[in-house]
């Protein structure tokens, strides 16, 4: 989640009115900073929760893995102020995603006993984790119905649709394992989806970059995707 309220909540007027009240209080439960190098996780899947991390700046990645070894990406975040734990925080379990550091970072450490003890103490402050948990969990669902639901070189063409006109929250990434993971298939079949589009002339490939040919031949593609030959 992150720290400073979404202007499209309900109760964002109410949370940007005592956010600095908020920050305030919650930085009073940190403990201490740390330095991260790349590929140092912060959050392992399955670990035990002992302190809540805040990320003010920098770039990081989210992945869980299944038993079977298959992993799926979330993607990459530029943080602003984000806090990791904080989910399995409330509900007492252990970490459910692994958080990896993509470039050097500093992160705030905060002792969840202290945390505990702030919200018991201003009930009102759950407000701001209850609304930044509901905007991510929304955000969340939606990325695994699309994976779930849709082939993959529909997700392929929304996903560069969704970055082209907005400034989304998870970006992707230039390595073409970590991209198939992030829409929950292999290398080959990710390339053959990707080559699909590159076919149709509606986006290209330069080293690592995916640069969208005809903006609105790839609108077209997802809203009639049924009529392509998909894979």
């Amino acid at each position: 989640m992150q720290l400073t309220p979404s202007p499209s909540t309900r109760f964002s007027d109410y949370l940007t009115q005592h956010y600095l009240s908020f920050r305030q209080a919650l930085y009073r439960c940190q403990i201490g900073s740390k330095r991260y190098q790349i590929g140092d996780p912060i959050l392992q899947q399955g670990q035990a929760i002992t302190q809540l991390v805040i990320v003010p700046v920098g770039r990081v990645s989210m992945h869980i893995c299944a038993v079977n070894g298959r992993r799926f990406q979330l993607g990459e975040m530029d943080c602003n102020y984000n806090v990791f734990g904080e989910m399995e925080f409330f509900t007492k379990t252990q970490c459910q995603w692994s958080v990896v550091v993509e470039e050097a970072i500093e992160i705030d450490i905060l002792d969840i006993k202290k945390v505990e003890k702030l919200l018991l103490e201003h009930p009102e402050f759950s407000l701001f984790f209850a609304s930044a948990l509901a905007l991510d969990y929304q955000d969340s669902l939606d990325i695994y119905t699309y994976r779930l639901l849709h082939p993959i070189t529909y997700n392929i063409a929304f996903d560069l649709l969704q970055h082209a006109r907005s400034s989304l929250t998870l970006g992707r990434f230039n390595k073409v394992d970590k991209e198939a993971e992030r829409f929950g298939t292999s290398s080959r079949v990710y390339r053959r989806a990707l080559k699909t589009l590159i076919q149709q002339g509606l986006v290209e490939k330069k080293g690592t970059e995916l640069i969208i040919l005809d903006l609105i031949g790839l609108q077209k593609f997802v809203d009639h995707f049924e009529d392509y030959e998909l894979s």
